[in-house]
């Protein structure tokens, strides 16, 4: 243990800061002590200068005193040298210092100066300090407040902080964001952060040193041996406009070698443009999973969007939501948002009228409490606002609860989008898309048959007037139900993580994202379109639980295999058997060339199960289901028994 300091003065140090030291000392303390440095600059600056003292000298150097010591005074309070947190002192508090102290010294000496011009002179110039003693003077008490200001800081590190976990760590990045960094990291008062490398990927800065800190390789820094050796245990990633497949790289590298991997956000989310420790953040299985941004056809939005009456269904879930915010980017003359859920709805009704930029559109929000299964409200709503274009996002997505309740899942899935879709031919709006879902594609569960269902109706429903389009893509991060935010709260609580197979696979990407090819598919639709996202690489989820285990920094948590749930599949598909695609002119939207329908085969189709429907029998349901969609094979659920003895039920191999 440290010993506590024996001289006076620093003594009186040491309990300033032990008794401040979960808060500041008071400013009066500081501007005390800076004019005592005076006092003891301007005593060191006489005793070096008077060779004889007379009372002739004496009087003068009284003077001398009273005037420098104002000026002094005054210019402390001017610049505030006395307001700095001396634990955090930087640079911008010695340049403080500098001219606190630069200021009076130039004062005087222009004082000097008239005063040895003007004839008659103001005052007797012995009485005035000399160029010389002014400098003396100036540049003595200029030091010794940096020098007690480091001191304190010294004493704050040396007895206080330094009883903090030490944490060693390595910075990707050897920029100014890595030297902004490392300084932010000295100032924090919860560890004791030792870097011990700096990794850059310019070859011009290895080998070479910052802030006393080796420059290195990636490969000679991220890998197990250097890691061991070193006690590494995070890496932070210092390079705010880092390509995010880059990032992916890095962090993946790192939680591989057992890292706490974290990043230094974007300038732009600097507090007050200042950066500190508590603002480094931890890395998120979202920014492992995400993708280069999308580049919009802005101009091809603005022209579907821009001034047009826009109807949003299930605007208040995870997609629906998304999709207001960005059509606001657009100038469009209304947004009607519609959804039966009446908590999200004004959750969302608060955000948008709220904050920025959106509280500017609020003349241009309509927000409706209504279900697309209810025929006559929605017609009502039709009559009200009459739609140029509709984005139909509301949909029950649950696999496990649609198939406890096929009933529901049709009722609003299949007739909630017959609904809609039949108003817009009603009320002559100009295009509907629809939002599906990787699970209509050789659907294994009513979910996902119901799902295929609507596609199959609104494509039949295209007419020269109203063009109907479907956007079809996997899970989305975050979302409503998801899996990303169920194992948030079971690592909140202690674990275990579950999963249902370990072999499982999921399509992922933002909601942001995917939110953006919506708007950019259903721009490009002309009628009868499904289109089909590039939804990247699949993704393991039980890969996933173990990286989320390892970004928690909770190693011991526990991942639990429970066994597929009703109606779930190891893999989803983004098409059928017999569907394939062709390119458009956005890399990332493909058009599904799909099997067509008869609209009389349609509605007779649909006519029949509407009948089944009333009878709220599921086996008959579903039966009728699988007569529509004959590629809708059961896995993992009692309709199983309503295929065909000869189809087996389809797995993931």
């Amino acid at each position: 243990m440290k010993q506590r300091p024996t001289s006076f003065f620093s003594r009186l140090i040491y309990n300033l800061v032990k008794r401040y030291r979960h808060s500041t000392i008071p400013r009066w303390v500081f501007l005390v002590m800076d004019m005592a440095l005076f006092v003891v600059s301007f005593v060191l600056m006489k005793a070096a200068s008077m060779y004889g003292l007379t009372m002739e000298s004496l009087q003068g150097g009284i003077f001398e005193f009273a005037v420098s010591g104002v000026m002094t005074f005054l210019f402390f309070l001017g610049v505030g040298t006395h307001r700095s947190i001396v634990r955090h002192l930087g640079m911008t508090d010695v340049y403080k210092i500098l001219i606190a102290t630069i200021g009076p010294m130039l004062l005087l000496w222009t004082f000097k100066f008239l005063n040895t011009t003007i004839r008659p002179q103001i005052i007797s110039s012995q009485y005035l300090l000399s160029y010389s003693d002014a400098f003396y003077l100036f540049f003595t008490l200029a030091v010794l407040m940096i020098v007690a200001r480091l001191t304190i800081q010294k004493i704050y590190n040396d007895y206080f902080k330094k009883r903090r976990p030490e944490v060693n760590i390595v910075i990707y990045g050897a920029g100014a964001a890595g030297i902004i960094t490392i300084n932010a990291l000295k100032q924090d008062i919860h560890y004791d952060y030792k870097v011990v490398a700096f990794v850059d990927d310019d070859l011009s800065k290895v080998n070479q040193e910052l802030n006393g800190v080796p420059v290195m390789r990636a490969r000679a820094v991220l890998n197990q041996k250097f890691v061991d050796k070193n006690n590494v245990k995070e890496l932070i990633i210092a390079i705010p406009t880092v390509r995010q497949m880059h990032k992916q790289a890095i962090s993946n590298k790192a939680l591989d070698l057992g890292l706490m991997v974290k990043s230094v956000p974007h300038i732009r989310h600097w507090i007050n443009g200042s950066f500190s420790a508590n603002q480094i953040e931890n890395i998120k299985i979202e920014d492992l999973l995400g993708r280069e941004s999308i580049r919009l056809d802005n101009v091809n939005l603005v022209r579907e969007i821009a001034d047009k009456t826009i109807l949003v269904t299930g605007a208040a879930g995870s997609i629906g939501s998304e999709i207001c915010r960005q059509l606001f980017q657009y100038q469009p003359a209304k947004v009607v948002m519609l959804d039966q859920a009446e908590s999200p709805m004004y959750d969302l009704q608060f955000e948008l009228r709220s904050n920025e930029p959106y509280c500017k559109s609020v003349d241009r929000m309509e927000f409706v409490i209504a279900n697309v299964k209810d025929k006559q409200r929605m017609e009502e709503v039709f009559e009200r606002y009459r739609p140029q274009l509709i984005y139909h996002a509301a949909a029950y997505k649950h696999v496990p609860f649609m198939e406890e309740n096929p009933y529901e899942a049709v009722y609003v899935n299949v007739f909630g989008t017959r609904n809609v879709a039949d108003l817009a031919i009603k009320y002559g709006a100009q295009k509907f898309v629809m939002i599906s879902t990787d699970k209509a594609v050789n659907p294994t569960n009513v979910m996902g048959a119901t799902k295929r269902m609507a596609e199959i109706y609104i494509q039949s429903r295209s007419t020269d007037k109203t063009h109907f389009v479907t956007t079809r893509f996997g899970n989305v991060l975050g979302s409503n139900g998801s899996v990303i935010p169920l194992f948030k709260k079971q690592l909140a609580a202690g674990g275990p993580l579950t999963v249902t197979h370990k072999d499982i696979i999921r399509y992922f990407m933002t909601i942001p994202e995917a939110c953006n090819l919506v708007l950019e598919a259903g721009a490009m639709g002309q009628g009868g379109d499904i289109f089909v996202f590039d939804m990247g690489k699949p993704v393991k989820i039980y890969d996933m639980a173990r990286k989320m285990i390892q970004l928690s920094g909770m190693p011991n948590i526990q991942i639990k295999e429970i066994g597929l749930r009703p109606g779930e599949k190891l893999y989803e598909e983004l098409l059928a058997n017999k569907e394939a695609t062709i390119p458009t002119h956005h890399p990332k939207i493909m058009r599904a060339q799909v099997r067509k329908y008869s609209l009389e085969a349609i509605d007779n189709e649909y006519s029949d199960l509407w009948n089944v429907l009333e009878t709220m029998n599921p086996m008959d349901i579903v039966a009728k289901m699988k007569h529509i969609v004959p590629e809708f094979i059961s896995n993992n659920s009692v309709y199983c028994q309503l295929d065909r003895k000869e189809e087996a039920p389809r797995q993931s191999e």
